[in-house]
């Protein structure tokens, strides 16, 4: 029925190791070789990324502290400014009322003249005056 060959068993079997050897050989070592470079270089990638995140963050710190201090130099400057310019303002406040209330005195100063070149060119025409006012009555 079924014959057995034992040199055929054992030719099959050497060409089964000697498969198993080749692919072995050329097959799964390179390929084991390949998975062992793939993860080291995923690994040393991920590595650079924590320092790259961490360098970023760093980095967004750097630039907050820098923000913050220019925002306090700009409040510092325009409250400078502010003062600068309310100092400048009370100055010339100051500078128009003196001139305002030096400006009122001459006026009232001629005011005052005036007033008594009126009295006296009043009380130098008050005959004349009584004289036309007498007039008008006997008219009347």
């Amino acid at each position: 029925m079924l014959d057995i060959h034992v040199s055929l068993m054992l030719i099959v079997l050497a060409i089964f190791f000697f498969l198993i050897f080749q692919l072995n050989q050329r097959l799964f070592i390179p390929l084991l070789r390949f998975m062992d470079t793939r993860d080291r270089t995923i690994a040393k990638d991920l590595e650079a990324a924590r320092n790259l995140s961490n360098d970023s963050a760093s980095l967004q710190e750097q630039a907050r502290q820098k923000l913050e201090k220019a925002r306090s130099e700009a409040a510092r400057m325009r409250q400078e400014a502010i003062a600068a310019v309310k100092e400048e303002n009370q100055k010339a406040y100051e500078g128009k009322q003196r001139e305002l209330e030096s400006q009122y005195a001459e006026f009232t100063q001629r005011l005052e003249t005036e007033r008594e070149t009126l009295k006296s060119a009043v009380l130098s025409q008050l005959p004349l005056i009584k004289e036309g006012l007498k007039a008008k009555f006997s008219q009347i």
